[in-house]
């Protein structure tokens, strides 16, 4: 494993953790943008965790609770960083947060299409549930002021 620093992200750093989604995660969300992240934060201080090595930011993970749900999103790794333990340590940081708040299970987001995510998460122990599927639907976009 590299020497990593585990850590949650401030509001001012919603730039910086969407150029790293850029480089390091697959797909896009309706909100990627610095509203959206800095809303996050905001909202849930602790529910976005980095991981840093030698100055850069080199994993994310968003382990979003909100008082019933343990929900797990955006568990990302700079290609030039995978295998080097860093999705473990976050996992690991965001597994205790809701054991923390008397969580009972994470519930991870992964897309299709992505093999590698999905071998990822088997290996960390979770399994896929066929029984269930996501339904969405986005809201009008905020007015812009």
């Amino acid at each position: 494993m590299i020497d990593l620093q585990i850590r949650t992200a401030g509001a001012e750093e919603a730039e910086t953790v969407l150029r790293f989604w850029k480089e390091a995660a697959e797909g896009t969300s309706i909100t990627d943008d610095v509203a959206g992240v800095r809303g996050l934060i905001v909202r849930d201080p602790e529910a976005l965790i980095l991981a840093e090595s030698q100055g850069r930011v080199v994993g994310s993970v968003i382990a979003g609770y909100d008082g019933w749900r343990c929900s797990l999103y955006r568990l990302a790794v700079l290609p030039s960083h995978r295998r080097q333990g860093v999705s473990t340590a976050l996992l690991q940081t965001a597994e205790q947060r809701f054991l923390a708040v008397g969580g009972r299970r994470g519930d991870a987001m992964v897309l299709e299409v992505n093999e590698p995510a999905q071998r990822a998460w088997a290996s960390a122990g979770y399994h896929r549930e066929d029984h269930w599927r996501r339904w969405v639907k986005p809201f009008a976009a905020r007015a812009k002021h």
